[in-house]
C-alpha cells in the first residue's frame, strides 16, 4: 500500500505540467503558422529551436511540438529530426500551387454539392452568407486603396461559409489538412488580383456557385467550385506572365 501510494502521489503533479507544455505547443503553433500563412516568415526561411523560443518566449520543447505539428502540415520541412536537423519554411512553387489548387478545388466542388443539396431554408442562408461576403470582397476590391489583407480573408472565408455548412467530418478534416499550405497562396493570388484589377473574374464565379447552391442544384454548384479553382491558377498564370516580379515566391 505504501509503495502504491507513493507512486500516485509522485505521478500528480505531472499532469498539470503535461497539459501546461500542450497549452505552450498551441500557443507556439498558432503563432508560426500565423507568421507562415501572412509570409511575414518567408519561404526557405530558417527555423531554429533556439531563435524561435527566444522570439516567443516559450520554452523549447514546445516549440519542438509546434514545429512537428507544421511539418505535417506541409508548411515547414526538415532534413533530419526537427530536433537535430534544419528546418525551414517550406517553398512556395507553382508546381505546389498548382496541385493544392487542383485538390482544394476538387473538395471544395464537393463541399458545394452538399450546400445545394442541404434543405431549403439551410441552402437559402448559406447563398445569403456567401453572397454578402462576396459583396464585401467586390466593394473591398474597388476601393481606391484596397486592404489587402482583408481582401484575403475574405476570399478564405467565402469558401469556408458553405464547406462548414455542409461537409462531414471526413471532408472538412481533408480540407483543413490542406488549407494551411492553400492560404499562403490565396494571399498571393489575391494580392496580385487586386493589383491588377483582375477581380471581377473570381466575384462572377463566386456568383454563379451562391446561384446554384440557391436553387439547389448540386451538380452546377460542384462544377463552378472546380471551375473556380482552376480558372484562378490560370488567372495567375496570365498575371505573372505579364507582370515581373509577382511570383516572388518561385
Amino acid at each position: 500500500m505504501m509503495s502504491t501510494t507513493r507512486t500516485r502521489g509522485q505521478a500528480a503533479p505531472r499532469q498539470p505540467r503535461r497539459q501546461a507544455n500542450r497549452s505552450l505547443a498551441d500557443t507556439a503553433y498558432s503563432r508560426l503558422r500565423d507568421s507562415i500563412v501572412t509570409l511575414r516568415l518567408a519561404p526557405g526561411a530558417r527555423l531554429t529551436e533556439a531563435d524561435l523560443s527566444q522570439r516567443l518566449g516559450i520554452s523549447r520543447t514546445p516549440i519542438r511540438a509546434a514545429l512537428l505539428r507544421l511539418q505535417q502540415e506541409g508548411l515547414v520541412e526538415s532534413t533530419g529530426a526537427v530536433r537535430s536537423g534544419r528546418v525551414t519554411v517550406a517553398p512556395m512553387t507553382a508546381e505546389d500551387m498548382r496541385e493544392l489548387f487542383l485538390m482544394v478545388g476538387a473538395l471544395d466542388g464537393v463541399a458545394a454539392r452538399l450546400a445545394a443539396e442541404l434543405p431549403a431554408d439551410t441552402r437559402s442562408a448559406v447563398a445569403t452568407e456567401a453572397e454578402a461576403i462576396n459583396a464585401r470582397l467586390r466593394a473591398l476590391s474597388g476601393a481606391e486603396a484596397a486592404d489587402i489583407l482583408a481582401a484575403q480573408e475574405l476570399d478564405v472565408e467565402f469558401h469556408r461559409c458553405y464547406e462548414r455548412a455542409a461537409a462531414g467530418p471526413r471532408l472538412l478534416a481533408k480540407l483543413a489538412a490542406l488549407h494551411a499550405r492553400r492560404e499562403r497562396y490565396i494571399r498571393v493570388y489575391t494580392e496580385a488580383l487586386i493589383q491588377t484589377h483582375r477581380v471581377q473574374e473570381s466575384l462572377d464565379e463566386h456568383g454563379a456557385i451562391i446561384a446554384a447552391i440557391a436553387r439547389g442544384d448540386g451538380e452546377a454548384a460542384e462544377r463552378h467550385a472546380v471551375f473556380n479553382y482552376r480558372n484562378a491558377l490560370e488567372r495567375y498564370r496570365r498575371i505573372a506572365a505579364a507582370h515581373d516580379g509577382l511570383e516572388r515566391w518561385r
